[in-house]
C-alpha cells in the first residue's frame, strides 16, 4: 500500500484540484456542489467532510466502482505492478475508528498548515511569533523543519477558517483546537502562542 499514490487512484474516476500539499475535488459519494472530497497523498487517504465517505485507494474502488476487494487488489497490482497480501475484513467498530482517527489526522495537518502559514504571512505572526522564536536563537531553518507556527491572538481566528473549510465542529473539540461555551460559542484553545507541533513518524 506504501507504493499505491492515492491521488491517482482517486484521479482515474474524480477530476482533482492541488490545493496545498493536498488535492480537492466534487465528491462523487454525494450531490456535491463545492469541492468537498479531501485527498490527502501524505496520509494516503480520501475523506469527505460533508458525507463522510472516507478510506484508503481499495476502500475507493469498493465503494465507487462497487469492487470487491479481491477486485480492488487486482486493480491495483495491474496498475503499480506490486505484489499485495490480504488481511482480515475490519468489524464495523473497527471501520468507524479508523474513520475517526483517519478525520483526526486531516484536520490536524490542516491546524498545522494554518498556524505555519500565520506565523510567516501575517503581521501579528512576524512580529509576536517570529520575534518571539529569534529572540531565543531558533533560525529559519529549524523554524521550517520542525514546521512551527503561531495561533493569532483572537477569540476564533483559527475555527472560523476549519469551519469555512468544511472541517466538523466535532472533530475540532475533539482535538483540543476548539472550545464550546455553555453559551454555545466556539473559541479557540489557543491563542496568541507559538504553536509547536508534534510529529510521530511511526504513523
Amino acid at each position: 500500500m506504501a507504493a499505491v499514490r492515492i491521488e491517482d487512484v482517486v484521479g482515474d474516476f474524480v477530476s482533482l484540484r492541488k490545493q496545498g500539499q493536498d488535492f480537492v475535488g466534487i465528491c462523487p459519494f454525494h450531490d456535491d456542489k463545492n469541492p468537498s472530497l479531501h485527498v490527502s497523498p501524505r496520509l494516503g487517504i480520501y475523506k469527505c467532510f460533508v458525507c463522510d465517505a472516507a478510506g484508503n485507494p481499495v476502500k475507493f474502488l469498493m465503494e465507487h466502482e462497487k469492487m470487491s476487494y479481491p477486485e480492488a487488489i487486482e486493480y491495483l497490482a495491474k496498475k503499480y505492478g506490486i505484489p499485495l497480501e490480504y488481511e482480515r475484513n475490519e468489524s464495523d467498530e473497527e471501520r468507524q475508528q479508523r474513520s475517526l482517527r483517519e478525520s483526526l489526522l486531516i484536520v490536524n495537518e490542516f491546524a498545522e498548515k494554518f498556524f505555519m502559514d500565520q506565523l510567516r504571512n501575517t503581521e501579528e505572526g512576524k512580529l509576536m511569533g517570529m520575534t518571539y522564536l529569534k529572540e531565543r536563537g531558533f533560525k529559519d531553518a529549524t523554524i521550517d523543519k520542525f514546521r512551527l507556527g503561531y495561533s493569532p491572538d483572537a477569540w476564533d481566528t483559527f475555527t472560523k477558517a476549519a469551519l469555512e473549510k468544511g472541517y466538523k465542529e466535532e472533530y475540532l473539540i475533539e482535538l483540543g483546537l476548539t472550545g464550546k461555551a455553555q453559551s454555545g460559542k466556539l473559541y479557540d484553545i489557543y491563542r496568541g502562542r507559538v504553536i509547536f507541533p508534534i510529529h510521530n513518524d511511526a504513523e
